[in-house]
């Protein structure tokens, strides 16, 4: 039952945004699983899924990306030590506090948005590249909006 259950959980997870464990419950119930918050939340665990900033500026949970996995604690250290962020062309260029960027830039690489081509992390900056000079202007909007 617990296989068919995560098996579910990915399936829905997949196909709808999901953003709080009550509201996973209650896809899990429509399905004809009869599950409890403290069930779901353990399946959570256990899946290791994560709660990602999609497209649409919401956090819902997700599965992690192939071997990278953001945490909470790197998005409050994304937040905390970034100093500036600039562009120029298609480069977006990340000034964190020192031994920070590496740090930052897998929060980035996991947040796995489709206008980032690749990011490379020295000590305390960071060079992201974007796919075109238009998808500059969105990826700083998105930073700007986790950086409140």
């Amino acid at each position: 039952m617990k296989a068919k259950r995560h098996m579910k959980i990915r399936q829905i997870i997949r196909g709808r945004p999901i953003e709080t464990q009550e509201q996973l419950a209650n896809e899990l119930k429509a399905e004809g699983f009869n599950v409890t918050q403290a069930t779901v939340s353990r399946d959570i665990k256990e899946l290791r899924l994560i709660k990602v900033l999609r497209d649409d500026e919401r956090y819902c949970y997700a599965e992690p990306s192939k071997g990278s996995f953001v945490s909470e604690k790197l998005f409050r250290m994304f937040k905390e030590s970034i100093t500036s962020i600039d562009s120029a062309e298609n480069l977006i260029v990340i000034k964190t506090l020192s031994g920070t960027a590496s740090a930052v830039a897998e929060a980035i690489d996991g947040l796995d948005w489709n206008d980032i081509i690749g990011s490379i992390a020295g000590d305390n900056t960071i060079l992201l590249i974007a796919k075109s000079k238009g998808a500059v202007k969105k990826l700083l909007k998105k930073f700007e909006e986790i950086m409140r």
